[in-house]
């Protein structure tokens, strides 16, 4: 897979030419400012930046300093660019997280060397990242990496005013099964289940990940309502097509999910009187506006609707109305909530 690798220097033709250096290197990206370039950077995380130490306004330090500040671009390395060859630059660079230095003038095959060194060297840092970041039962993104992603895309949420929905799952009557198969069966279920909701997301950018114990998450970003809607109905039918017998179950001779669906789009009360200086809030109160742990809260609101209303279905919760439960609304339901009502065959996981 091509790498994208952001040229960052305020003089063009500087960026001309080590566009022809490593025009076979990558996907190339331009910015001719500090502040251009965290714009870009935020917006399109790069695989590795070249960056002018040495900019009017914003220095390349400065811009180093702030990309290291921000959780999803600190992994990203930096090569500073600089005529500057004295040790203490180089140490002040280093000391503010720099991978390496280039100097001027530019050496072609030096240059193509140092960005080949830092692209491997991000391949495996990625690669020991991402086991990192997986639940090891289901196979599914684990909470850290759930955590992570919800407060990045929250933030694009709120700085691009997109929409964005919160899924919340239990296995239903989990202890019984687990009762009943005991432990290792109990995590079977859990692993189909997880991998069940895995398959049914269409999108790259959607993530499925355990919360803890047998509760699960999807977060779905850029979607409004009626696709998180579509979506829980999909996931109920997803889990119920396992045809998990689940003798222990009170409603359903299948294993059958609970669903609590969050959502912040433009039919949201909040989403209008969204003040521009407010997107970038993360968990922080927000009266008025809502935040990522309100989103969060509605979803789990909703769950504990739908348990109420007897599980194998989905709620769904405003972010607005986080804090009024008799808001919570139903949206979609298990296919088959009877016990014994499938033909379908049964099989212990």
């Amino acid at each position: 897979m091509s790498k994208h690798i952001l040229l960052v220097d305020d003089d063009p033709a500087t960026i001309q030419l080590l566009g022809r250096i490593l025009a076979d290197a990558g996907h190339l990206h331009f910015a001719t400012s500090g502040e251009d370039a965290l714009r870009y950077a935020r917006e399109a995380p790069p695989d590795l930046i070249l960056l002018d130490a040495d900019m009017p306004g914003m220095t390349g330090f400065e811009v180093c300093e702030a990309l290291k500040a921000d959780e999803t671009l600190a992994d990203v390395p930096v090569i500073f660019v600089t005529s500057h060859g004295e040790p203490s630059f180089e140490i002040t660079g280093f000391e503010l997280g720099a991978a390496d230095f280039i100097a001027k003038p530019f050496n072609a095959l030096l240059v193509l060397a140092r960005v080949k060194t830092q692209l491997r060297l991000k391949i495996l840092a990625d690669e020991l990242r991402s086991i990192a970041t997986i639940d090891a039962l289901t196979g599914v993104a684990n909470r850290r990496l759930f955590d992570q992603s919800f407060r990045r895309e929250w933030r694009r949420t709120r700085r691009s005013c997109d929409p964005m929905a919160l899924l919340m799952i239990d296995i239903d009557h989990f202890k019984s099964y687990n009762d009943r198969y005991g432990h290792p069966g109990g995590d079977s279920c859990l692993r189909a289940v997880a991998q069940a909701l895995a398959r049914a997301g269409a999108r790259p950018a959607d993530l499925v990940a355990r919360y803890g114990g047998d509760e699960l998450v999807v977060l779905l970003p850029q979607t409004p309502r009626a696709g998180a809607e579509h979506m829980a109905q999909a996931l109920l039918d997803a889990v119920e097509a396992l045809c998990l017998r689940h003798e222990g179950s009170v409603i359903s001779a299948n294993v059958t999910i609970s669903m609590g669906v969050a959502c912040y789009d433009e039919h949201s009360p909040w989403w209008a009187a969204l003040p521009v200086d407010s997107r970038f809030a993360e968990l922080q109160h927000d009266p008025g506006h809502g935040n990522a742990a309100d989103l969060l809260r509605a979803a789990d609101v909703a769950l504990y609707a739908a348990k109420r209303a007897g599980r194998a279905q989905a709620w769904l919760v405003d972010i607005a109305d986080v804090d009024v439960p008799l808001r919570a609304r139903p949206i979609a339901s298990s296919p088959r909530t009877l016990r014994g009502a499938s033909n379908a065959p049964h099989g212990q996981p």
